[in-house]
């Protein structure tokens, strides 16, 4: 079974059996979703860019946010749940027309496997080099693949291996949206005594208490492999992340005015989301001689 690339169906392997617990159908803009039902908890993933929208665990309340203004359209990055950044972070250094965060959030990737076992649903996705990769400005030869456990807790694994002739290095981010009562009485965990790079005004040295929001938030923690939690007190919900390959950090919130900027996120929303990113990124990059892997994996449970 395939589907377009403008909205439909991406690609679902053809010897592909799906378990009763996921279901294929279609999202907004005619875009292919798998919905999962496990006994621990529910999810949609969206095969272009094989993008994590939701995650709730039984008797929970959501954890992953969405914005209700992303658009769901051919070539348009989703805004919000768990968008996948590779293989590099951001503006590209030296191409100024490659995509943001790289390709492969607006790619068509194929669901490979879907499989129960006791509590959880396993699906597995395939992302690899085309014509028109290998024409960007990554050009290199790699296979990506990408594991979503959904249950009680949402795991998240994705393996790169190099398959090109030469050593291949690159970035990659879990860009994961986690949704919150209110920013304003959130704090993040787990990152102190780490020196951080502020996006906005440059590096700045460690600091010896939990990251708090009353301003735009864009940092970048680098070689550290912490486990965070993110505590929203006005609830009592705490959301532990934790990482696994991953030696960058990255913490962000948009505040007032750049929400009220993006056409795809509500001038209000800032107030209920965070991100938490499980990366490799800058000096944390990646490199692969031939046929190498790598993994970097991220678990999210909830209290």
């Amino acid at each position: 079974m395939s589907i377009d690339s403008g909205g439909t169906m991406s690609a679902v392997s053809s010897t592909l059996e799906l378990p009763s617990s996921v279901e294929l159908g279609q999202g907004p803009g005619g875009l292919a979703v798998a919905r999962v039902f496990a006994p621990g908890g529910t999810a949609e993933v969206y095969l272009r860019g094989a993008h994590v929208a939701a995650w709730t665990p039984a008797g929970g309340t959501p954890v992953i946010w969405m914005s209700d203004q992303s658009e769901y359209a051919p070539g348009v990055p989703l805004r919000g749940g768990v968008p996948i950044c590779f293989p590099w972070f951001a503006g590209h250094p030296t191409d100024a027309t490659a995509p943001s965060h790289g390709f492969a959030r607006l790619a068509d990737w194929q669901l490979v496997e879907a499989r129960e076992t006791a509590e959880d649903v396993v699906l597995v996705f395939v992302l690899t080099d085309t014509e028109a990769t290998r024409a960007s400005a990554w050009p290199h030869r790699f296979e990506a693949r990408y594991t979503v456990t959904v249950g009680a807790e949402l795991s998240l694994a994705l393996e790169v291996t190099n398959r090109d002739t030469e050593p291949v290095t690159f970035e990659e981010a879990l860009h994961t949206y986690l949704a919150v009562a209110d920013i304003r009485q959130t704090t993040v965990s787990g990152l102190e005594g780490a020196p951080f790079t502020d996006r906005l005004t440059g590096p700045l040295p460690a600091e010896t208490e939990p990251v708090t929001f009353d301003a735009e938030t864009d940092r970048i923690y680098q070689a550290t492999t912490t486990t965070t939690t993110v505590t929203d007190a006005s609830t009592g919900r705490v959301i532990t992340v934790a990482k696994q390959g991953s030696a960058s950090t990255v913490v962000w919130n948009p505040w007032i005015d750049k929400a009220a900027a993006m056409a795809d996120f509500g001038d209000d929303e800032y107030t209920g989301m965070v991100c938490v990113e499980t990366c490799n990124i800058r000096t944390d990059a990646i490199t692969l001689a031939p046929a190498a892997n790598h993994t970097m994996s991220v678990r999210y449970s909830v209290a």
